[in-house]
């Protein structure tokens, strides 16, 4: 081929990726947003006190909270140069499926009471995204239609009892609903001390009380156009997802009885689960490597390396700072990083580190609240932007190019 043909081949083949990763026009009201963490403070004034502190907080000091993000500026990137990185892409498979980005919706509970529909809004928006969705078990909206509007991106996140009895017809619930991903988070025996919620006036089963309404009223744009408007739409919100059958309402005062004994949930009832299960099961919350071996042992497709973002004990570690250890003993499982991810930077160091892929939980709850889909999809907008960027600038173009030599210590725990 002659050269001038090949140049304009090469040429025209820069022009098609340049194309294709061209985004669409961002409208006026969500330009003042330029990362993840431009959603908090407009999240901030948009909830009630007692929404927002709950979404935010963590719990007891917050130390480890404050350690998710610390853990990743203990690490810097060395970059390449004189790379074309013209023909870079962000796609990412996980359990035999691709996605347009190594990033994920992780499970929020009781998303709508900060957005309206909010589980259906994190659905749709990572379906038009090509990235996944968990729906948690404490969510207020039906699975079944949550799938519907989410489609195969969805995935159904458990908080069980250890019975049997309850544990079995939700698994089949969640398989005839159409859902292929099952997560079972084990990190959750007993409630968190999270003194926030009670300094903020946060409670379930909600109390209506003289506080409860002036935060109404302070915040019109939440109490019209979340509160009012799902009691008018749709009723009482309930707890939909957490048996076979549909749960208490957000007022009732026998929430805590129907939740159940989660402290009883043993190595035995994933195991029941897996033999239910004929779908990916993957266990969310695993911290110790030897917990990784007998997940791997027991038959998971795969584990969430969380520490359920700094909210039940204080004081655990960072998820990034145990992540290569348990990437070293997956063998095979995918590898999953959810905690403190708020950069394109932060999914970097990740997968350098081991995972193969990561899940974001509150930017997006923000950006639902304020902004509704609309708002979502520009925040995953934003995160996929920050990864293309960042690895035509370390020299790469494939994710798997990012691995362990690409990273060095700066400061903090040895090499």
């Amino acid at each position: 081929m002659p050269d001038d043909t090949r140049a304009a081949g090469q040429a025209a083949s820069r022009a098609t990726i340049a194309e294709t990763r061209r985004e669409p026009e961002v409208p006026r009201r969500l330009r003042r947003f330029l990362c993840l963490d431009d959603f908090e403070p407009a999240a901030r004034r948009h909830l009630p006190r007692m929404l927002y502190g709950f979404v935010s907080g963590g719990c007891e000091t917050d130390l480890s909270l404050r350690d998710n993000r610390a853990a990743f500026a203990e690490w810097g990137f060395l970059p390449r140069g004189l790379v074309d990185v013209t023909g870079r892409g962000t796609r990412a498979a996980l359990l035999g499926r691709e996605y347009a980005a190594p990033f994920g919706i992780a499970p929020m509970g009781a998303s709508a009471l900060s957005a309206y529909r909010g589980d259906i809004v994190l659905a749709r928006a990572a379906r038009a995204a090509g990235i996944p969705m968990i729906l948690s078990a404490s969510s207020l909206i039906p699975l079944e239609e949550v799938r519907r509007e989410g489609g195969e991106a969805t995935w159904y996140q458990a908080y069980l009892p250890g019975e049997p009895a309850r544990i079995e017809p939700l698994v089949d619930r969640v398989l005839a609903a159409g859902f292929d991903t099952f997560v079972l988070t084990v990190d959750v025996p007993v409630s968190a001390n999270r003194e926030n919620n009670v300094r903020n006036g946060y409670a379930l089963p909600l109390r209506p009380n003289l506080r409860l309404a002036w935060e109404g009223i302070s915040h019109p744009r939440w109490l019209l156009g979340t509160a009012l408007r799902t009691l008018r739409a749709h009723g009482m919100p309930h707890f939909e997802n957490m048996d076979a059958g549909r749960g208490p309402p957000v007022l009732s005062a026998d929430l805590i009885r129907k939740v159940g004994r989660r402290d009883g949930l043993a190595w035995e009832h994933l195991e029941l689960i897996r033999r239910r299960w004929p779908g990916k099961l993957l266990i969310k919350g695993v911290m110790a490597r030897e917990d990784a071996r007998i997940a791997r042992e027991s038959g998971v497709d795969g584990v969430m390396v969380s520490n359920h973002g700094g909210r039940q004990l204080d004081g655990a570690v960072s998820p990034l700072r145990v992540l290569p250890e348990i990437a070293e003993e997956a063998r095979g499982m995918a590898v999953i990083l959810d905690g403190g991810v708020r950069r394109g930077t932060d999914v970097l160091k990740a997968l350098a580190l081991g995972a193969q892929f990561v899940f974001v939980g509150r930017p997006f709850l923000y950006a639902a609240a304020v902004a509704g889909e609309e708002g979502v999809a520009h925040a995953i907008s934003l995160l996929r932007q920050e990864v293309d960027r960042d690895m035509a600038m370390l020299g790469i173009t494939a994710l798997a190019q990012m691995t362990r030599d690409r990273l060095r210590r700066i400061k903090g725990a040895e090499a």
